[in-house]
């Protein structure tokens, strides 16, 4: 009888052991899947800001940033205190969304998504209608 009450407070206690471990465990990962949700990030990726040069319709050509969050299918450019959104469906259509507080130029402010022809100018910069950029874009 001893040695079986022995047992069942060993089985007891390694029970215990593994459930606070188990516990410990996900409450580690939910905190850190937690963090990496309120960032809008997934794990080990960060949309740093890539340092250009750009361009709004005519204007002079000034400190801008780009922020690709998806690459090659969404990103924004950060000029003039404005982001400047742009998304890629895939089959070669580039929308882009100049919200109504947007930067003063001939860009349209406001219409939500609309579509946008893509070139090359010299310089060299990229350009999506009256938006360019000049740098080291990241395309891909």
């Amino acid at each position: 009888m001893a040695a079986r009450k022995a047992a069942s407070s060993q089985r007891l206690l390694v029970r215990r052991f593994v459930q606070t471990g188990v516990q410990a465990g996900l409450q580690a990962s939910v905190a850190i899947g937690l963090a990496l949700g309120l960032l809008g990030l997934p794990a080990g990726l960060a949309a740093e800001p890539v340092p250009l040069r750009c361009r709004l319709g005519d204007g002079p050509w000034q400190t801008c940033t780009m922020v690709v969050e998806s690459p090659g299918e969404r990103w924004e450019i950060r000029v003039a205190g404005s982001r400047i959104s742009f998304r890629h469906d895939g089959s070669g259509t580039v929308t882009m969304n100049n919200p109504p507080d947007g930067p003063p130029s001939k860009l349209p402010r406001g219409r939500g998504w609309i579509p946008v022809q893509t070139s090359w100018i010299a310089g060299p910069a990229l350009c999506w209608n009256g938006v360019c950029a000049q740098g080291d874009i990241p395309l891909d």
